[in-house]
């Protein structure tokens, strides 16, 4: 019954298309006569499966009795769920007009009755006027671009917002059609600017894109449907509870394990593109160094010579399918790198599948030496992308099973026997890992007391404590962490800081403070966040992260970027401190040490490189307004590729090198310097930048060592004071 009145209301607008016959574009290889596209050939509508109203009845109530939150079903996350819908379909505010969701309006406190009922009725006539009015976009755009090119007018002084998130939804059709007018000339500019290409050339990819997107959108099933449903209801409780479709389950499960070939990157869907999340330490993509969390992924082409598949609007299990491959082959991705100043900057680069194990993960050691004055300091560094353990010889009691305490007290040991007289342990780009890790690491650096605390969603706290007296190395530590520094690493960095055994620097972490675990369904499974953790001074990880003692500038994008960007993040909060006794404070040496540090940056090329790099970003960010006009684009482009050129060629007569003559010998000599597998050390930006924050963080060590000389503060805990915390603790 449901199904037949509502075909009824839906179909009660007619499409009124004229279709023409005409001869293709000269651009064409054969005779054949392109028709116009009617969106009613794309569009099928989906309904309910069998098993969807008693799954969505599972999850809501699972949500309900489980999350951390214990967030009722109402009608306020009702509300939050219709918001997060909506936005989910619609980010740009591009698909649905004014009065359309006029009408969608009066299911906003209906949600959560639908769902206890086991109906998805309003999830699915929302879904199926999105798909309606996906296909009249696509089929407008593809034949305006096919058919009526030449009316496409670059010389107007049209713009377009660029950032519509909080736009106001147009009016009505006639306004959206507008809208998508300026949207498809916006497209033919970025591909006429990049690329360069004849109008023939840009008429037949943008076509070809268009036609994909229709055709994926006539592919389209109710589960994609239920999906985004129920997301929507699971991230309104927070971003890290999710519900994992069969399909989407076996990609999750796949990525969980060190095996997967691929080129070990997360991830996710925004805006219709592929975002990068995160580059999986040690992985590929990591190592080749090109590509960095924000770069957007808009093609991806196989081996040397294949065809670069526009994934624009793809479905984001569609593009990992794509990108996975044999180990030993090649993927080429066409990226939107995260500092382009526009869409129509881009890049292709090519990266070698390959199989992400624990070995390329483990921990590894250098030494930067530092001369001071007439004395060379040695500064160990141990750099560890993630806190991994082989559980499986762990519980076998195999003799030399894999963890990275096992590994890192390997390495202080033999950077001992080498006489540092400091360390680094480097967290950049660590997401995390084993908890049980995070305990016994610190253990390391710490004679005992409690690590972390973790509050379930019933209020009981429980820390996580360090038993073993034993230090490995208690001298001069120094923690060098970034933006994407999460998790397990935001757990250590605030331990050492807490307990002052340590400096912590570089940028603000990442912010994720939840525990998360999976729960089976009938179908797929469900993630869900049950606890939280805090420092032991009972200041929570969760969005804030951990605030480092002496910042680094950074050319991440904090509102794109970390915990605090995601929608529905859980709060920063605090609660009681564990009972812990600190090693002697390091407060007075903190603003020496920003003092010196800030006058070696102000002169040090790379560190004004990405202070440069970075004023670049934001200015560029706060300008979402573009021009529609081709004079003006190219204008716009030619001074963003002059502030490029600026930028670079400044980094490089500091440093004493040839300046580039133009922009285009630039990108020349950078890709010869690539061909010939010299750009990582001469041009790659994250590589210079690491090397010169790591060196500068040696050099702060040797700072530090000289200003706690001169403080007179000792370096280990007193035995008195030792003694006193193991009699607070219990031990």
């Amino acid at each position: 019954m449901y199904k037949n009145n509502y075909c009824k209301s839906l179909f009660s607008r007619t499409f009124i298309l004229i279709l023409l016959l005409l001869p293709i574009f000269s651009y064409a290889k054969t005779s054949e006569i392109s028709e116009r596209l009617k969106g009613e050939d794309f569009f099928h509508p989906v309904y309910p499966d069998k098993n969807h109203p008693k799954l969505g009845f599972i999850i809501a109530k699972r949500l309900e009795y489980q999350h951390y939150l214990g967030t009722k079903l109402d009608d306020e996350l009702s509300k939050q769920t219709y918001s997060a819908y909506i936005k989910s379909l619609d980010p740009t505010r591009s698909i649905f007009n004014q009065k359309e969701i006029n009408q969608f309006d009066k299911f906003s406190v209906y949600i959560d009755e639908a769902l206890t009922r086991g109906q998805l009725e309003p999830a699915f006539i929302i879904y199926n006027q999105y798909l309606k009015n996906q296909t009249e976009r696509l089929s407008y755009m593809y034949n305006r671009l096919v058919f009526d090119f030449d009316k496409i007018d670059l010389s107007l002084d049209e713009t377009l917002e660029t950032d519509r998130e909080e736009a106001a939804w147009e009016k009505d059709d006639q306004a959206v059609r507008d809208l998508w007018r300026r949207l498809l000339k916006n497209n033919v500019l970025s591909e006429k600017i990049n690329a360069k290409d004849s109008d023939e050339k840009i008429i037949e990819t943008l076509s070809k894109r268009f036609k994909n997107q229709l055709n994926r959108l006539k592919q389209t099933k109710s589960e994609d449907a239920f999906r985004i449903f129920i997301n929507a209801l699971a991230e309104s409780y927070d971003p890290h509870t999710q519900y994992f479709s069969p399909r989407v389950s076996e990609n999750f499960n796949i990525q969980m394990k060190l095996s997967l070939e691929g080129i070990g990157a997360m991830l996710s869907e925004e805006d219709g593109f592929t975002k990068i999340k995160r580059l999986v330490p040690g992985g590929p993509a990591h190592k080749a160094g090109d590509l960095a969390a924000g770069d957007r992924i808009i093609g991806v082409g196989q081996d040397l010579d294949g065809e670069i598949v526009d994934v624009i609007g793809w479905r984001l299990d569609d593009v990992v399918q794509l990108i996975r491959g044999k180990k030993g082959t090649m993927v080429r991705l066409k990226i939107i790198p995260h500092t382009a100043s526009d869409d129509s900057e881009n890049a292709i680069i090519q990266i070698v599948r390959n199989t992400v194990n624990l070995e390329e993960q483990s921990a590894r050691k250098e030494m930067i030496n530092i001369d001071n004055g007439n004395k060379t300091y040695k500064v160990g560094i141990i750099n560890l992308p993630t806190f991994y353990i082989d559980f499986k010889g762990a519980q076998e009691h195999q003799d030399n099973y894999r963890s990275s305490t096992r590994d890192v007290k390997k390495l202080l040991l033999e950077l001992k026997e080498e006489n540092i007289n400091g360390l680094v342990l480097d967290l950049r780009n660590n997401g995390g890992g084993s908890l049980q890790e995070v305990n016994t690491l610190l253990g390391l650096f710490i004679k005992s007391g409690p690590t972390v605390q973790i509050k379930s969603a019933d209020g009981e706290t429980v820390a996580l404590e360090d038993e073993d007296h034993e230090v490995i190395y208690n001298g001069p530590l120094v923690v060098l962490v970034n933006r994407l520094s999460a998790s397990a690493s935001e757990i250590f960095a605030g331990a050492i800081q807490d307990y002052q055994r340590g400096l912590v620097i570089g940028d603000q972490t990442f912010g994720k403070g939840t525990v998360q675990a999976l729960q089976p369904l009938i179908e797929g499974q469900l993630k869900v966040t049950h606890a939280k953790f805090y420092r032991v001074s009972g200041d929570s990880t969760q969005n804030q992260g951990v605030i480092p003692d002496i910042l680094f500038p950074s050319t991440v994008d904090k509102t794109e970027i970390g915990e605090s960007a995601l929608p529905d993040a859980l709060v920063w909060d605090k609660i009681d401190a564990a009972k812990y006794v600190q090693y002697p404070s390091l407060q007075t040496v903190i603003e020496p040490l920003k003092e010196l540090h800030n006058k070696r940056a102000a002169n040090d090329p790379d560190f004004t490189y990405v202070a440069n790099i970075k004023a670049r970003r934001d200015k560029i960010k706060s300008d979402t307004l573009v021009s529609l006009n081709l004079k003006q684009r190219q204008a716009k482009s030619k001074e963003s590729q002059q502030n490029i050129l600026a930028i670079e060629n400044k980094r490089r007569q500091q440093k004493g090198k040839k300046t580039y003559a133009s922009f285009t010998d630039m990108k020349n000599k950078l890709k010869e310097l690539d061909e010939a597998n010299e750009a990582k050390s001469e041009a790659e930006v994250v590589s210079d930048e690491s090397k010169a924050f790591l060196h500068e963080t040696a050099k702060i060590v040797v700072d530090f060592i000289k200003l706690k000389k001169k403080s007179k503060i000792a370096t280990s805990m007193p035995d008195k004071k030792v003694e006193d915390m193991i009699g607070l603790l219990g031990y």
